[in-house]
């Protein structure tokens, strides 16, 4: 039996990863943690050191992503403050009326589910399941490359020990990217006002839900009446709902095109290689600069930015159907205008739990050629009616493409049965080629009036 499989190495290799989470090492694990994004107080740190002593004895393959719910409805819950009576019957309310006014600019299917209000740390376990999905191919190349360069730089009396302590290591670096993941998604439970307000449809299919708490916050300093702010966020929240529920297709198609772009991603093993053989214990801020600048993934393959451009192009048609169905639709309400002003600023300026995502996933959430999606979906809606802009979303096949996006005449044209209008430089053209055939000679035999009869 070789020294790499000794039956030992994997004991040899838990015992030294229990001496390190004891804190009974040179490594001080509070600063590790800083390192990577995490709290460091006590009850955190304590939470977590408990998880990955869990994570060294777990057995079997895959990450636990209880640990990213845990550590996201923990965020939400210690920042959560009671939604009164008053508030939770204005938001039903406000569902109410804006499925009315809804019905009136749509042709899409009403919901089934009735709406829901959420508490920061209930959005937080309603979404976990769809972001796990999202992050799991970056979790699994990031814990596949930590442990072959550690099997690789590790000195030749370690090798056996680390040969047999693949799994081990990648239960660890899985519980530590799953507590990332969680404190990501516990922060932005505390920004989101709604389930579809990141674009991606987070909720269970056909379900819409409002957060009462951030849905005030969202008020504060606008001057505009709690009452118009809440009418408008329902209606924005239940045309995203309606939405995936129209196009049945649409959700499993975003979240496999946002796997297949995450499973793109590698790690740069050398920048990997450098930060371990110049990692100082007691110095970790290279490590988290690493980690925050996203320096450890390298650039994007030409595949990965085309399929980035797909997602971006999707996201965008997403978004700005929303703005214009949404806008159609409050057009009583006097604030409309300055409520959507602040949604775009909102949505441009992003937060930093969006950006920690990004990070993580290689993915920022906000499309990028939103304004030009909206102005496209407004010139169909303008000249042909709501129910053939609303009929584009019925198939993949059929829906806006990028070129559409930059020029909607031509997706006019077909819809409407006309011919878009020329522009100088195509028409020149169609009159030259005009000129050419008028003038080509007549063959014989090409069944003109003048070949005589025979």
């Amino acid at each position: 039996m070789s020294e790499d499989s000794q039956p030992g190495s994997e004991d040899e290799f838990r015992d030294m990863l229990r001496q390190f989470l004891s804190g009974d090492s040179e490594i001080d694990p509070s600063k590790l943690v800083g390192a990577a994004g995490l709290p460091n107080d006590p009850a955190f740190m304590a939470r977590l050191m408990s998880q990955l002593q869990s994570a060294v004895n777990r057995s079997g393959d895959g990450i636990d992503w209880s640990l990213a719910t845990e550590q996201a409805t923990g965020i939400g819950t210690q920042s959560a403050v009671e939604t009164a009576p008053g508030q939770v019957s204005a938001l039903e309310q406000a569902f109410h009326v804006a499925a009315l006014w809804l019905d009136e600019v749509v042709s899409v299917s009403e919901l089934t589910a009735t709406p829901k209000l959420l508490t920061r740390a209930e959005w937080s376990r309603a979404s976990m399941p769809v972001w796990s999905q999202l992050a799991e191919p970056v979790a699994d190349s990031i814990a596949a490359s930590l442990t072959r360069v550690l099997s690789e730089q590790a000195p030749e009396e370690m090798q056996g020990m680390l040969a047999g302590a693949s799994q081990v290591m990648r239960s660890v670096g899985g519980a530590l990217f799953a507590m990332q993941l969680g404190q990501v998604v516990g922060q932005l439970s505390t920004e989101v006002v709604s389930g579809g307000d990141v674009g991606i449809p987070l909720l269970d299919d056909g379900q819409a839900a409002l957060v009462p708490q951030n849905v005030s916050a969202f008020g504060e300093g606008l001057d505009v009446d709690a009452s118009q702010v809440q009418l408008y966020l329902a209606v924005r929240e239940l045309a995203h709902a309606r939405l995936f529920r129209h196009a049945r297709w649409l959700r499993l198609h975003l979240i496999t095109s946002i796997r297949e772009f995450s499973q793109g991603i590698t790690i740069d093993t050398s920048r990997l290689e450098e930060l371990a053989a110049d990692f100082d214990p007691q110095n970790p801020e290279q490590l988290q600069e690493a980690m925050r600048s996203g320096a450890l993934i390298p650039p994007k393959t030409d595949e990965q930015l085309a399929a980035l451009a797909r997602l971006e192009t999707t996201l965008a048609l997403i978004e700005g159907w929303v703005d214009v169905v949404t806008a159609k639709a409050t057009e009583r309400l006097p604030k409309a205008t300055a409520i959507a002003e602040m949604v775009r600023r909102r949505r441009a300026a992003g937060g930093p739990a969006e950006q920690a995502f990004a990070t993580l996933v290689g993915l920022e959430l906000r499309p990028r050629r939103l304004r030009e999606a909206a102005a496209m979906w407004q010139a169909v809606s303008d000249q042909t009616s709501g129910e053939v802009r609303d009929s584009l979303w019925a198939h993949p096949d059929i829906v806006p493409t990028t070129a559409d996006i930059d020029d909607p005449t031509a997706l006019i044209a077909r819809l409407t049965g006309g011919e878009p209008e020329l522009d100088d430089v195509d028409r020149a053209i169609e009159d030259l080629l005009n000129d050419d055939t008028s003038e080509r000679p007549r063959e014989a035999g090409d069944g003109t009036a003048d070949e005589p009869e025979h």
